[in-house]
């Protein structure tokens, strides 16, 4: 019997949106810390069965992983969440703040009046959000996390170069899997919003300098209270 040519063009089409859906998903899940611990194996079996997956899409999801280094590839002992180490975040930390510091005075010196109306936009979106759904005890709020991170994006989001805010978005992943890691430890007492206020004062006022001094400073300190939780690494 003939094939329904527009069926196999369905089933073709479906596969790559199949696999992407995996890959999001595990991506996800692995930035977040609700996979494995780091360093952990990853059974492809237990994979396949944790997501609904065959095999095959599975390990071409850890590939991908691998390339963007949330996961690691152990010769012939198979894939295992990716390792955390003090020395992996300060390295991590200090070239997301020198590769910042570059977008960021490239984005205020352009003048770009779409860039600060996307910026303020984006910073009066995250201001109006609550960090915690609970008001005394931490609770992640998913729609905060994704309005910080467009605040973040927006901050270098005019520096012209589609290049330097790809590897700035890959540093900010690996940083926020292992702010993760210290989640409850950086909710409590720091003044987050008073942080993101200063730094959006310094914009307004064209003071590049303070602007990136500020930024450098920002994640300076969520590495600092990583770095020292006991429990941190321990995980790993």
């Amino acid at each position: 019997m003939a094939r329904n040519p527009a069926h196999s063009a369905d089933q073709g089409a479906a596969a790559p949106t199949m696999a992407s859906s995996l890959y999001d998903r595990m991506r996800a899940d692995l930035l977040a810390g609700r996979l494995l611990a780091p360093g952990r194996k990853l059974q492809i079996e237990f994979l396949s069965h944790h997501y609904g997956a065959g095999q095959t899409p599975v390990r071409e999801a850890l590939n991908r992983l691998t390339a963007d280094g949330l996961v690691e590839q152990r010769d012939q002992r198979g894939f295992a969440v990716a390792s955390v180490s003090p020395a992996d975040l300060i390295e991590i930390t200090n070239t997301r703040c020198w590769l910042e510091e570059l977008a960021l005075r490239k984005s205020m010196a352009s003048g770009s009046a779409q860039w600060e109306e996307e910026l303020v936009l984006a910073f009066h979106r995250l201001s109006k959000t609550p960090r915690s759904l609970h008001p005394d005890r931490f609770e992640a709020n998913p729609e905060w996390e994704q309005r910080h991170r467009a605040f973040h994006r927006a901050l270098i989001g005019g520096c012209g170069s589609r290049w330097l805010i790809g590897f700035c978005e890959q540093l900010a992943d690996q940083l926020y899997r292992y702010r993760q890691l210290s989640v409850q430890k950086i909710f409590p007492d720091r003044p987050i919003q008073e942080e993101h206020q200063a730094l959006m004062d310094a914009i307004t006022a064209g003071n590049a300098d303070l602007a990136v001094t500020l930024l450098t400073r920002h994640y300076q300190e969520t590495a600092r209270i990583v770095l020292e939780d006991p429990e941190a690494f321990a995980r790993g």
